[in-house]
């Protein structure tokens, strides 16, 4: 099968340069060449179309497929799809192999093409081939449901939905053990060597967490081990792909799995509201990043996704509500452990990466979860800023040196750009992402 290697002719694209090309007040001519070379890039190096139809996506330097990740790549051409038959078949050939991955091991966050062994560590517990790693993420489960949910949105195809329903049962299924982890999970992560953040403690359990009615999970999306078991914008995240599985479910005439995730959903959003949340001297409330149960919580945020400040993008959450205003204030500020100021550029960054790192996905969801445009714009001037002359985005940049970068190949920090240009284009996909939840509308077609 062939799917596009480029969209610099797709007339949306070309709307979006011509717009970009049109701000005055943006003041980079920049813009809409690196708007086409980011999309064009994951088209044309990351995407591998497999033998039984499905797409393989790498995320950039590394040579496995992140179920987060991968979807994160894929969001921007939902803007493009609409009217482009050939990106929806490549969009749902990403989703079906997704869907194969859940299928075959819903605890891991990463897999490899063929069954050939390769791991980031090959002395971790999981011995399955295909498992590139098996981290526990809650997030890798979310994703690819809310990427189905969106695809079928933008689309009106239903295609994948027999299979994106498959899905939801497992990440019920998993979410609801998790709720109880002590008690109920099977799962362990033990990794031998590195840093403390690669690996579980308490045997590989991690940390211990009594029942709130969150879901547990082992490491956040950074792949970094939570600190406290219930990692909040991750628990979010869950509840919005519920929401998108309950929809699909509804119209698919499933009666059963709508009723269920739409009940987890609700579960997590109260159990959050409850446990995840903490009254903070100069900011009032705001969410926590992670909680334990017990009284512990860890107040900072990360720049990966799901995360606090993104939390309007990836959780049904309005950018107007005053509890996420709250903490994007924290959040912005140099209350968060890993939010940076620096010669180059302020933002949030990770204890994933070396520190005073700041991050362009950090950057792009700023933008993106604003409400005012001078805000939006100063966004992706950073973004183009600070791209050390190279024409693309990087996972981290020292706040006072760009230079600095690590990974030079990170597509899903591409996509996090583009996703901010379209939007400041208008030609994005916030239409997508700023729905009111439950918002039924009739799918076209089967479920198959």
């Amino acid at each position: 099968m062939h799917f596009p290697t480029s969209v610099k002719d797709h007339p949306t694209v070309r709307r979006a340069v011509r717009r970009l090309d049109d701000l005055a007040d943006l003041l980079d001519p920049r813009a809409g060449e690196t708007l086409v070379r980011c999309l064009d890039d994951t088209l044309a190096r990351t995407i591998r179309p497999m033998p039984d139809g499905t797409a393989f996506v790498v995320t950039g330097d590394i040579p496995a497929m992140w179920l987060r990740d991968s979807s994160t790549q894929m969001m921007p051409f939902l803007a493009l799809c609409q009217e482009d038959e050939p990106l929806q078949d490549l969009l749902l050939a990403v989703l079906r192999r997704q869907f194969q991955q859940i299928a075959r091991n819903p605890y891991a966050n990463a897999f490899n093409a063929e069954p050939s062994g390769r791991a980031h560590d090959p002395r971790d517990l999981c011995e399955d081939p295909w498992v590139w790693e098996e981290k526990y993420e809650v997030d890798s489960l979310a994703f690819p449901l809310l990427l189905a949910h969106r695809f079928w949105l933008a689309s009106g195809r239903t295609d994948h939905v027999a299979q994106a329903l498959d899905a939801a049962r497992t990440a019920v299924a998993v979410w609801r053990t998790e709720q109880d982890h002590e008690r109920l999970s099977a799962y362990r992560f033990r990794r031998e060597d590195g840093p403390p953040s690669d690996t579980l403690p308490n045997d590989g359990r991690g940390t211990p967490v009594a029942r709130t009615g969150m879901t547990w999970s082992g490491f956040r999306p950074s792949d970094d081990a939570c600190v406290h078991g219930y990692n909040v914008p991750a628990n979010l995240c869950a509840a919005a792909a519920l929401d998108g599985a309950a929809e699909l479910a509804h119209h698919a005439h499933d009666r059963d799995l709508a009723e269920s995730a739409a009940l987890l959903a609700a579960e997590l959003r109260a159990a959050t509201a409850e446990h995840g949340t903490v009254e903070h001297p100069e900011f009032g409330l705001i969410y926590a990043y992670e909680v334990d149960g017990r009284g512990n919580a860890l107040l900072m945020d990360d720049a990966n996704m799901p995360g606090l400040l993104s939390l309007p993008l990836v959780a049904n959450i309005p950018a107007t509500d005053p509890v996420y205003l709250a903490t994007r204030a924290f959040a912005l500020s140099p209350a968060n452990p890993t939010w940076h100021r620096g010669t180059a550029a302020e933002g949030i960054g990770s204890p994933h990466t070396p520190d005073e790192h700041i991050w362009p996905i950090a950057i792009a969801v700023q933008g993106l979860t604003s409400g005012d445009r001078t805000e939006r714009l100063a966004a992706l001037r950073t973004l183009l800023a600070t791209d050390a002359g190279t024409g693309q985005m990087h996972e981290s940049f020292h706040k006072d040196d760009p230079r600095r970068y690590t990974r030079p190949w990170f597509s899903w920090a591409n996509a996090m750009y583009a996703e901010l240009a379209l939007d400041i284009a208008d030609l994005g996909t916030r239409a997508l992402w700023t729905r009111p939840s439950h918002v039924t509308r009739p799918v076209q077609g089967g479920t198959s």
